[in-house]
């Protein structure tokens, strides 16, 4: 499992596609959708395949996309195939069967292929064209969707519009570009409302929203988003001044997470945000163990109050699996110690956890160079001791420390102002030689003199998700301990600074197994459709 595609809700069910090989623990250029479906976004049944790769335009791999509901409550997919001479063209299906409420099949239009590159159009590289977007519809009544390219170094969002949703032209210009990004996949824009914590329909505009452009980078397999405004007499995207797609930008995930896809829930007003977690195990291991990657819990984003970044959480469903509470009485927890979280199952757990630094005294120089944090977080691990940190959260502990992923902070002083550090450190993750164990990291915004510094971390055997300042900054780990597993694990807070360190409130919690129906491998008929279907 890869790239999530297409998440929607339609008729008060949830559905999700995404990128699935199922015949190997592998990835495979002959890609197919796989497609689940829930009513609370966390208990889930699996149906058919809905695409796989039959048709000249799409023989050698139906690819990511999108979907988008149409008036009169129609959805429709978007998506990429590699046609017959290994090009990548955009395509679309749509349900056989509007009453089915799993829209079990799905049907591929006549017209296919409806997006094509072309060596006349210097935007467009026929063989890197590929992820469309979630379409919108502005006032002109016009379909608007974007589509992932390069051209030489330079990343392009290329945009498409439409009149009826099967005849496309490609403007004159991008939406959006940045030179030497490489090419931008799964790229991904949608409004966010000022002010308000709700999700907005990708066709809002006006004065109360900014718009956000996220895109992967094929080069780095990381993915950045901008804030900025969408001039729609233009058609053009401006990022906010400072809001760049580059190693200094901001991320959904400062940890394994990329490919992510958003839709807006209507029936909840929320927009949801998913995201591919791949492995940190090699491929030998993978077939061993008969899969891999995997989504992140679902998560709902806002823009954060200062309109410079976006904040994320887990969604509320997501509690409805917790069990057994936890909870740890305020304490100061003084430089060199660690105390135990009993009482719940470590390898699959939510913890809550508020930290308070009550004197901000002898902090460590933050040196200018320092300016890349997951390279700081690499030096500084949570065994290498501090002043004012490191401090937080040791999960996927064995009984003697041989193994654990450390969630934590650092606080150094810079020039004008305190600077906090978060750091995901895979180190010590697992005593298997052949894992990958990096060190994940950023800067937090967060005043550590007058706010706490807070942590939600989730824990479900191999993946380690934790949100820092409330959503602030989010890294998710994928560890592979050989000691600390299932009942074996342990779950600690630590201080390995010299500074003591207030525990404010710590509530932790055992969580329940999500429910889901083991999937039956068959494909949906690839039957043509009529254009009065649409």
């Amino acid at each position: 499992m890869n790239d999530p595609n297409g998440p929607m809700i339609y008729n008060g069910i949830y559905h999700f596609f995404y990128q699935y090989y199922p015949n190997d623990a592998v990835w495979h250029t002959q890609i197919v959708w796989g497609h689940s479906t829930s009513t609370d976004l966390i208990n889930w049944t699996h149906q058919p395949i809905v695409l796989i790769p039959s048709e000249s335009y799409d023989i050698n791999g139906c690819w990511s996309g999108s979907a988008t509901i149409l008036p009169g409550n129609k959805p429709a997919i978007l998506y990429t195939g590699i046609d017959s001479q290994e090009y990548q063209v955009q395509n679309m299906a749509l349900p056989k069967n509007l009453s089915d409420p799993y829209l079990k099949e799905w049907v591929k239009v006549p017209q296919n292929p409806l997006m094509v590159g072309t060596p006349s159009n210097d935007n467009i590289n026929a063989s890197e064209f590929r992820d469309p977007s979630t379409a919108w519809q502005l006032p002109d009544g016009k379909w608007r969707v974007i589509v992932g390219t390069q051209h030489y170094k330079r990343g392009l969002a290329v945009i498409f519009t439409s009149d009826d949703f099967i005849t496309w032209s490609n403007t004159e210009h991008p939406l959006h570009s940045a030179e030497g990004t490489g090419i931008w996949e799964c790229p991904d824009f949608f409004p966010v409302y000022v002010g308000k914590s709700l999700g907005a329909d990708t066709s809002v505009i006006g004065k109360d929203v900014k718009h956000v452009l996220k895109v992967s980078l094929w080069e780095t397999q990381y993915e950045y988003y901008t804030i900025g405004t969408y001039d729609i007499d233009k058609d053009i995207y401006i990022p906010d001044e400072g809001s760049i797609e580059s190693d200094l930008g901001l991320r959904y995930d400062y940890g394994k997470f990329y490919a992510s896809k958003s839709f807006f829930d209507d029936v909840t007003n929320r927009r949801i945000l998913w995201g591919w977690v791949n492995e940190s195990s090699t491929q030998t291991d993978d077939i061993k163990k008969g899969w891999s990657g995997l989504q992140a819990i679902p998560r709902t984003i806002v823009l954060d109050k200062s309109g410079k970044q976006l904040v994320q959480w887990p969604l509320k469903e997501v509690e409805s699996l917790r069990e057994n509470p936890v909870q740890l009485i305020s304490q100061v927890i003084g430089g060199g110690s660690l105390i135990e979280v009993s009482g719940v199952t470590a390898s699959q757990a939510d913890v809550e956890v508020s930290l308070k630094v009550p004197k901000l005294k002898n902090v460590e120089e933050l040196d200018p160079t320092w300016t890349n944090p997951q390279i700081l977080c690499s030096r500084k691990g949570a065994s290498i001791d501090g002043k004012l940190g490191p401090f937080g959260l040791l999960t996927l502990a064995s009984m003697g420390l041989e193994e654990y992923t450390a969630v934590f902070f650092r606080i150094f002083k810079s020039s004008s102002k305190y600077v906090v550090l978060m750091c995901s450190d895979q180190s010590r993750s697992s005593l298997n030689p052949t894992t990958d164990k990096l060190s994940f990291g950023t800067f937090v915004d967060v005043d550590p003199v007058n706010d706490e510094l807070s942590l939600r971390i989730l824990i479900d055997h191999s993946i380690v998700e934790s949100f820092g300042a409330n959503g602030n900054s989010c890294i998710t780990a994928r560890v592979y301990p050989t000691l600390a597993t299932n009942d074996k694990a342990k779950l600690y807070v630590f201080n390995n600074g010299t500074v003591d360190v207030k525990i404010t409130k710590l509530s932790a919690w055992s969580m329940k197994k999500a429910q889901f129906n083991l999937p039956t491998i068959m494909a949906s008929h690839t039957n043509k459709v009529d254009k009065e279907e649409l």
